[in-house]
Formats: C-alpha cells, sequence, structure tokens
C-alpha cells in the first residue's frame, strides 16, 4: 500500500482532508453573494444610473457606468480579495492569527516608501513609486520578523503589539516628512482607504495585485508548511528563507499596490482570514478562495455601506473598515485572553 508523502499530509491534500461537497456548495454560494454585491454596487451614486435607464439606452448612464461605476467595483474586488490573501500569508509566515498588514508595519513602511518617492522624484510615474513602496514594505516587514525571533517569550497577544508600535513609529516619521514637504493631504490618501476617485485609467494597476492573488493560490501548499516552523519546512525538503521571501515579496507588492491606488484598508487581513481558519481550517489551499471571496465581498458590502449611510454624501471605506474591524480585532483578543496565551 502506498502511503502519502507527510508533505501531503503537512498541507491537507490527503484525500482524508479532500474538502467536503458542502464546503464547495457554502463556496459557490459565497461567489454568488459577491456578485450581488457587486450589482449592488453598481447602482449606488448620485448619478442617474439604474437598469430602465440602461435599457433605454441612455448615453450618460452608460458613460457614467463604464468610466466609473465598472472600474470602482472592479477595484474592490481586486483590493479586498487580494488585501484579504496577503493577511492570511503573513499570519501563517509570522504563525500567529493577530498579523496582518496593517498591525505589523507593513501598511506603514509602503507609505513612507511612496512618501520617499515622492519627495525625491515627484515626476516618477505612479508604477515607481509603488515599486518604492514595495521595497520599503517588504524591509519594514522582514524588520518585523526579525523583532518577533528576538523577543524573550512567545506570547500570542505581544507580537500585535510590537507590530503596532512598529507601525506607529514609521507612521510617525511619516507625519515629520510629509509636514516637512507640504504633503500632508497626499499622506491622508495613502493612510485612508477610499474609492471614490476610482475611474477608468486610475485602478488598472490593482490588476497586478490580483495576479499576485493568483500566484500565492498556485504556491499555497509552501506557505501552509512554512507556516508549521522552519525546522520542520527543512525536514520535509523546502528551502524555508526561499518560501519566507516569496511570501514576503507578494504581501509587500499587493500592500503597495492597493496603497497607492486607493489607501490602506485597516485590519481587512485580520478579520476575513480569522473567520475563515474557523470555517475551513488552517490550509492554504483551501483557505485562499475563502478568503478571496470573503475579502471581496466585505469590502463591497463596507463600501455599500459608506455611500449610502450619509447619501448623497460619503464616508471614506477606511472609516466604516476600520470601526468594524478595530471591534472584531479587541473580540479575538479578549477571547485569545481567555484561552489563555499561547
Amino acid at each position: 500500500m502506498t502511503l502519502p508523502s507527510p508533505v501531503a499530509v503537512a498541507t491537507g491534500s490527503t484525500p482524508v482532508a479532500t474538502r467536503p461537497s458542502r464546503d464547495r456548495l457554502w463556496l459557490v454560494l459565497g461567489t454568488v453573494a459577491v456578485v450581488v454585491l457587486a450589482g449592488v454596487s453598481l447602482f449606488i451614486g448620485v448619478s442617474d444610473v439604474r437598469p430602465s435607464t440602461l435599457w433605454e439606452g441612455g448615453s450618460e448612464a452608460w458613460e457614467v457606468l463604464v468610466i466609473s461605476r465598472v472600474p470602482r467595483t472592479l477595484a474592490l474586488v481586486l483590493a479586498g480579495a487580494s488585501m484579504a490573501i496577503a493577511g492570511l500569508i503573513m499570519q501563517m509566515l509570522a504563525r500567529n492569527k493577530f498579523v496582518e498588514p496593517s498591525t505589523a508595519g507593513t501598511v506603514e513602511s509602503a507609505t513612507l516608501g511612496i512618501l520617499v518617492m515622492t519627495m525625491l522624484a515627484p515626476g516618477l510615474p505612479v508604477l515607481a513609486k509603488m515599486l518604492g513602496g514595495a521595497v520599503f514594505a517588504l524591509i519594514g516587514t522582514a524588520l518585523f520578523l526579525r523583532i518577533l525571533r528576538r523577543l524573550p517569550t512567545a506570547n500570542t497577544l505581544l507580537v500585535p503589539l510590537v507590530g503596532l508600535m512598529l507601525g506607529g513609529v514609521i507612521g510617525a516619521v511619516c507625519d515629520f516628512f510629509a509636514y516637512r514637504a507640504d504633503l500632508l493631504q497626499s499622506l491622508s490618501a495613502w493612510t485612508t482607504g477610499d474609492f471614490s476617485a476610482v475611474i477608468q485609467g486610475r485602478y488598472e494597476m490593482l490588476w497586478l495585485a490580483g495576479l499576485l492573488a493568483v500566484i500565492a493560490y498556485a504556491v499555497a501548499n509552501r506557505f501552509t508548511v512554512a507556516g508549521l516552523g522552519e525546522t520542520f519546512t527543512t525536514n520535509l525538503g523546502l528551502n524555508y528563507r526561499r518560501v519566507l521571501t516569496l511570501g514576503l515579496s507578494i504581501v509587500a507588492l499587493v500592500t503597495a499596490v492597493v496603497v497607492v491606488t486607493v489607501g490602506a484598508i485597516p485590519f481587512l487581513g485580520l478579520i476575513v482570514p480569522n473567520v475563515v481558519s474557523m470555517i475551513v481550517g488552517d490550509n492554504a489551499r483551501r483557505g485562499i478562495p475563502w478568503v478571496a471571496v470573503g475579502g471581496a465581498g466585505f469590502v463591497l458590502a463596507c463600501d455599500i455601506v459608506a455611500r449610502t449611510v450619509r447619501y448623497p454624501f460619503e464616508m471614506p471605506i477606511g472609516t466604516v473598515v476600520g470601526v468594524i474591524g478595530a471591534a472584531v480585532f479587541l473580540f479575538l483578543l479578549l477571547r485569545g485572553t481567555r484561552r489563555g496565551p499561547a
């Protein structure tokens, strides 16, 4: 009899861990819900864009739909799915459920990189500034992981506090330089998620984040193994540092793309992966499709709330996600406290 390989056991790809049909049904239903939310998103706004108007051939309605509404909805789906997947990868590599780009200093590092590029060479294209942000995000995340390794205790609740403090320090540096360079308004745009300015020609970079999410799914089993620790990963014949570098690079690039295009979306990579983990477990191969659907649906729902709660005015989506995310973050912290530190 042929036994399954240790890698297959670790990644849950054995026949025993095959995803039940019931899970697939719920995933399909979740996808349908995202499509419905995307449809609702297309018809919310000040301009009169309704199905009946489009059916009657209103040229202005079609123009608003193509130039503004469709790009905005696509941007919401791409940003939500990719940032949620980035959060899942960070949690696996840091081996901590409270870590995500906004609680590990990654977002602040990306913002600092974009700010530095803007100060040194304001005429550079957005793509070059995004790459600068990605390099800073990679350095900031690597610094966070290095600090974690030097902590005297592996207390689960201490890890996000270290990340928040690191992010606070980097954020203060950003504020100082932005004030000195009269770039506080630009800094506010990068640190507060807002899709109101998304139109055709100003969101396409987010397709790169979508491509990175696909790459993350293709190598998901390696992240699952790396989440079990360096020794376990090495014993299975994988290069732990190479997997770590790949994961951090994906997280840094996704974060930089989202920050430079629509601004930071706090706690998204924390909420969705934790909820998905409660449903389907910690296997990245199984979890990433759920995380992508959950991230897209959550951002679409928050954007609809932000556009309707004070209609015809609009709130930044970063505010809505931040309020909900902070509440969920506190709930998870208290839940972890009741269970006791790891």
